[in-house]
């Protein structure tokens, strides 16, 4: 059995604070994580888990993974856009043209996500979260569908994506150039170990599909750290 996609954590200076702002923006329940940290409730079985860890190092740049959020129609596009800023958010130029579709906003810590434009095809039925929008090279996509089992559902143009067999939020690539990195990854993947409770296999089989290892502890102490083919770091949670 494989590893699952536990979370997408977000480091953050005061990660109720920032927690609650999302909780609101998502219509979702703040609680708190078995592992650390606080967490919104996942919305159905295949739901994605956004969890909030702290730490007291500022953010430094555009981070290299962000969330894409659906829009149901241009209204809805426009209300979740003022729901944004009316909880603390802000408008950002991360380079986009003025013809683009969608808004690019960042959270209360300056965290990138955007906004999609009501009758986007490629995220229908994912929810409202669509995508983990990831900067990334076709060999980590290719790496991330075998780590966690999930079928390819794109592959062009070097840009992938891949997606749980029960729905919910695509995980996608964006192909090379890969921006600059400002020191260690803000947002990353967190794995929780299969069922069957042997976690030293599955870092051997995470190894065999090109990842390195990089430590321990980098939320607990029992945390091992491994890092994708293109250096991403990713946390293999502690069995519970």
């Amino acid at each position: 059995m494989t590893s699952h996609l536990y979370a997408i954590s977000v480091d953050a200076e005061t990660p109720l604070r920032l927690a609650r702002f999302w909780a609101e923006l998502l219509g979702r329940e703040v609680v708190d994580d078995p592992y650390e940290g606080v967490a919104l409730r996942p919305d159905g079985d295949a739901g994605l888990r956004i969890r909030f860890l702290p730490t007291g190092t500022p953010k430094a740049g555009q981070n290299r993974i962000h969330l894409d959020l659906t829009s149901a129609s241009p209204e809805a596009q426009r209300e979740t856009v003022a729901r944004a800023i009316g909880l603390g958010g802000r408008h950002v130029d991360i380079g986009q043209g003025a013809e683009e579709g969608h808004v690019v906003l960042a959270d209360r810590e300056g965290n990138e996500f955007c906004v999609i434009e009501a009758g986007n095809s490629f995220l229908a039925g994912c929810g409202s979260v669509g995508a983990v929008n990831c900067d990334g090279t076709q060999a980590v996509g290719y790496f991330w569908s075998a780590a966690l089992g999930w079928p390819l559902v794109w592959d062009q143009d070097q840009e992938t994506a891949i997606q749980s067999p029960r729905g919910g939020a695509k995980v996608t690539w964006s192909g090379p150039p890969l921006m600059p990195r400002h020191g260690r990854d803000r947002v990353h993947l967190d794995l929780a170990p299969p069922a069957d409770g042997d976690r030293e296999a599955e870092i051997d089989r995470l190894l065999s599909l090109g990842a390195t290892r990089v430590g321990a502890g980098r939320h607990t102490a029992d945390d091992v750290v491994l890092a994708d083919p293109d250096g991403n770091e990713f946390c293999l949670l502690t069995p519970r």
